[in-house]
This record gives structure tokens, C-alpha cells and sequence, in this order.
């Protein structure tokens, strides 16, 4: 005897209908052979008296269990289990529960290790992050964008956003974006030489996979966004890596490069150079241009903080003075307001933009029009302008007090200099510790050190990592400080009870 009652269990407050509950039981019973082929099951009204339900409901299950064919219903004789249904081959019911989490796959599928990286990970509220250099989302004008947003879907003609739009991204924003960069960044585009995107990290992904074939080259810095090199790598680039000093990217190297290997594209955070903060100069800049039109590669500028520079106005990005149409420019910003806001663009020649496009639609069909409609109007009615000026002033009050403190209370451990812009210092370690060290002892003042390698991909073991200011308070900034000091304390401690021993 098949003891159903205690077979078939179901939750009668959950959200899934009774009858559909139980065949889908009976569906994993007779999978795993706990009901074999031409089992006969019990009539409707004994099932129902066994699970306490409505002798309707067993019938509604039996009824949707033949028409998907594991059941079979012959008149006069009763319900049976389908006697041409093939084994299932797989694993079998432990005890009375089905494996639910696949750990591996059964088939194989292409790895790669440029993937293998140990993002940030959420943690408890008490621990602090060491972060790259992000924007506090406390300062986010989300009151303003919420009644922007509100305001817009009340509309009747809202509508006509919610179906399948451009892939180029919402038109309204596109021409705000238009006038607004070549107001505030000197760009001379038109609206058919932008597209939207999620992020300036969808524009990379895009315009890497567009640039890209076996054996081409891409050339990026010593010390590199480590998030653009995976991208490249994906995109089947091979990197070469050149010099970078207090001026930026060493361009006699870059020409080296050219000179010898096929370079489709240089990558460039020439604002603030990721990781190191350190700002492409001018002269540099007109080199790289020329250099671009020389050897006809692309220049794929990453524009990331553009809005955080606080010793004088932000400089110009490459794209303000190419007239050749070498420059990828890609910025977002949600790296202005908050990570969240999933709105960043791309801006290039119109035939490299129509490309880009066209491949967005198998990679992310479309964004979301409403957000991107709200951040048209956020933008137009100056929310933008005036968010940027209110956190400037509260983010240069933060890195003069991290710097401070770095200096006065960590100075025999750590070295930087004073960044101009961006939301992040780059600090470098003495080099009688190591980051694998701090990295442990931190942990055990809760404070998170994730993934430090990333900061020396070309393994030129300059001891440096981005320590992030932005995101954190005047109280929190102290706090974080005596956290990362009584971190280096111990490690102190250690290396000393190392030497003696």
C-alpha cells in the first residue's frame, strides 16, 4: 500500500492552487519510480479523504495530469500511471525530498578564467568595506527622482513607453544627453552618434566585442581598470601593457606597441586614471590622438567620475578634441547619482553607434524607457547640475579628512598623494608588509580588503591599492581609520615577532 498521506504534502497557505500541488507530487513520484508505469491510483474520492481535500480537487489533478500524459484515464477500470513513460535517468529520491540545488552541470560548457574574479559580497551591517571609490547613495536625490517618476507615469500617453522600444535607448534622453555633454564636456555630437546603455560597462562590452578578432591587441596601463582588461580579454584582445607616470599613459610606449603588434584599440580613464587617480595630460592627449589617426585604432575613453574633480573644472575628455572619429567615449550616470540607476551612454561615430546597437539587441534588448525618460527630465530641470555641486563640496570635505588622517595616524605604513578628483585614494603599502596580511588582520577588525590583486594585474609589485572616501561619513571616516589602525598594529606586531624568530 502506497501511503499517499504522508507522500503528498501540501501547503495550504502557499500561492500555488491545491490540485496543482498535488500533481505535481504525484508528477516527482512517478519520475523517481515511487509510482511505476501502470500503477493504479487510488479513486478520486479515497485520495481526497486521505489528504483532506475536495474530492473536485483530486479530479481537477488527475485531469490536468492526462492531458500532460503522465496519466491515463480507462472507463470502468480507473486512474493509471502512463506504462509508456521512459526512466528517468537521474538521481533517485533521497528519502522523501527531491535534490533541488544543483551544484554541476551534466554537460559541459566553456570556462574562463578571466572570469574568476572574488567580487564584493554583501556582509553584516557592523563590517566596513574598503571600497574602489564609490558615491554614497545616502546623498542620491531619490526624492526628486521619485517625484519625476511619479509624475510621469500618471501621464495617459505613458503608455505608449511600455512596449518595445529603440534599442538605441530612450529618445528624449539621447537628445538631452546630446545637449548636455556638449555643454558640459565641449563634445560636437548629434543624437545619431549616442546610444544608452546600463552602465559605461555595457558600452565597454559592447564596443570590445565589435573591436575585436583573434590575435588583434588592445593597450592599456600597467596599473589598469581590472574590470576593462577581463572585458578585452573576453572580447579575444590580447593586452599589452605600458608605463604609467604622473603625466598618465607613457605614450613613446604606446607607439611601441604599434610598431610591432596590431592594435585595434588603447583603453584610457584619462579624467582620473584607474586605479592610480593621475590625470592624462594635455600634451599627451594631442599625442594620442595623432597617434590614433597613424595607426587607425580606436581609443576607447572610460569617463568615469568625470563630475568629481575639485582643484579646478573637470578636463576635457579625448572626445572633445578628436575630429577623426577615433574616440569610444562611455560614461554613466549612475556613478554620479548611485550605483542603482542602471543609465550610462556611449558616443561614437554614428556607423560605429548604428553597430553597437544593432549587437545590444541580443545582449539587452532594450533599457528601461521609464528610468531613462525620468533621468531626461532629471537632467533638463537641473536636478542633475545641482545634485553635483552639493556632493562636490561633501566629498572634498571627506577626502581632505581621510587624507589627514591617513597621514597623521598611518603615516609609517602607508604613502599616497592628495588626489584631485575621483572618490578614491591611491595608497601604497610599505613595502615591509603585504596586503595578503593586512588583508587577514583587517578582517578581524571587520573590515573588508576584497581582491587587492586586482589592483597589479601586470604583477609590477608596486604595493598600491584604491582605498574609497565617498562613500562613508565624518564619523564613519574616523571610525574607519582606527579600524585599518589597529589593523596595521598587530600587523606591526607580527612582522616584528616574525623578524626576532
Amino acid at each position: 500500500m502506497i501511503p499517499y498521506k504522508t507522500l503528498i504534502n501540501i501547503n495550504r497557505g502557499g500561492r500555488q492552487a491545491i490540485y496543482i500541488q498535488i500533481a505535481n507530487r504525484l508528477i516527482e513520484l512517478i519520475k523517481y519510480r515511487k509510482l511505476p508505469p501502470n500503477t493504479k491510483l487510488p479513486g478520486s474520492r479515497i485520495l481526497s479523504e486521505l489528504l483532506g481535500v475536495h474530492r473536485k480537487t483530486v479530479v481537477a489533478a488527475y485531469e490536468e495530469l492526462t492531458i500532460q500524459g503522465w496519466l491515463i484515464s480507462l472507463p470502468q477500470k480507473g486512474t493509471f500511471v502512463n506504462a509508456h513513460l521512459p526512466i528517468l535517468k537521474q538521481a533517485s529520491l533521497v528519502g522523501e525530498s527531491i535534490r533541488k540545488n544543483l551544484t554541476s552541470s551534466g554537460f559541459e560548457f566553456k570556462r574562463n578564467v578571466s572570469l574568476d574574479r572574488k567580487f564584493p559580497q554583501t556582509c553584516e551591517d557592523t563590517y566596513m568595506y574598503v571600497n574602489d571609490g564609490i558615491s554614497d547613495g545616502r546623498l542620491a536625490p531619490i526624492n526628486d527622482i521619485a517625484l519625476i517618476y511619479r509624475n510621469l507615469v500618471s501621464k495617459k500617453h505613458i503608455t505608449a513607453h511600455l512596449a518595445y522600444g529603440t534599442t538605441y535607448g530612450n529618445q528624449t534622453l539621447r537628445e538631452e544627453l546630446v545637449t548636455y555633454l556638449n555643454e558640459t564636456r565641449g563634445l560636437n555630437i548629434g543624437i545619431d552618434n549616442i546610444m544608452i546603455t546600463r552602465g559605461s560597462q555595457m558600452g565597454m562590452f559592447l564596443a570590445a566585442q565589435l573591436l575585436f578578432e583573434d590575435n588583434d591587441y588592445v593597450v592599456v596601463g600597467h596599473t589598469n581598470y581590472s574590470s576593462a582588461d577581463t572585458t578585452f580579454e573576453i572580447a579575444r584582445a590580447k593586452v599589452l601593457r605600458v608605463r604609467v607616470d604622473k603625466r598618465g599613459l607613457v605614450i613613446d610606449d604606446i607607439r611601441k606597441c604599434c610598431e610591432t603588434h596590431n592594435v585595434k584599440a588603447v583603453f584610457t580613464t584619462s579624467h582620473h586614471h584607474h586605479p592610480t587617480t593621475v590625470t592624462l595630460s594635455a600634451d599627451r592627449r594631442l599625442e594620442l590622438l595623432n597617434l590614433a589617426k597613424t595607426y587607425k585604432f580606436a581609443i576607447v575613453e572610460d569617463d568615469y567620475d568625470y563630475d568629481f574633480h575639485y582643484n579646478h573644472a573637470p578636463i576635457l575628455p579625448l572626445a572633445s578634441h578628436d575630429l577623426n572619429g577615433h574616440v569610444i567615449y562611455v560614461g554613466s550616470i549612475c556613478k554620479t547619482v548611485a550605483p542603482v540607476y542602471r543609465v550610462g551612454y556611449l558616443v561614437a561615430s554614428k556607423s560605429f553607434v548604428d553597430e553597437c546597437a544593432k549587437l545590444r539587441r541580443f545582449v539587452d534588448r532594450q533599457g528601461d524607457a521609464l528610468l531613462e525618460l525620468t533621468f531626461a527630465k532629471f537632467i533638463k530641470a537641473g536636478y542633475l547640475d545641482r545634485h553635483i555641486k552639493k556632493v562636490l563640496k561633501v566629498y572634498i570635505a571627506r577626502r581632505d579628512l581621510f587624507c589627514s588622517l591617513l597621514e597623521t595616524e598611518l603615516s609609517d605604513f602607508f604613502s599616497f598623494e592628495l588626489p584631485k578628483g575621483g572618490m578614491a585614494v591611491w595608497v601604497t603599502l610599505n613595502k615591509a608588509y603585504s596586503w595578503e596580511t593586512v588583508t587577514q588582520e583587517a578582517l578581524k577588525q571587520k573590515l573588508l580588503i576584497v581582491e587587492w590583486q586586482r589592483y597589479d594585474m601586470a604583477n609590477i609589485n608596486h604595493n598600491a591599492i584604491r582605498m574609497g572616501f565617498a562613500a562613508y561619513d565624518e564619523t564613519e571616516i574616523h571610525e574607519f581609520m582606527k579600524r585599518l589602525k589597529k589593523t596595521m598594529i598587530e600587523v606591526s606586531r607580527l612582522n616584528g615577532a616574525l623578524a626576532k624568530g
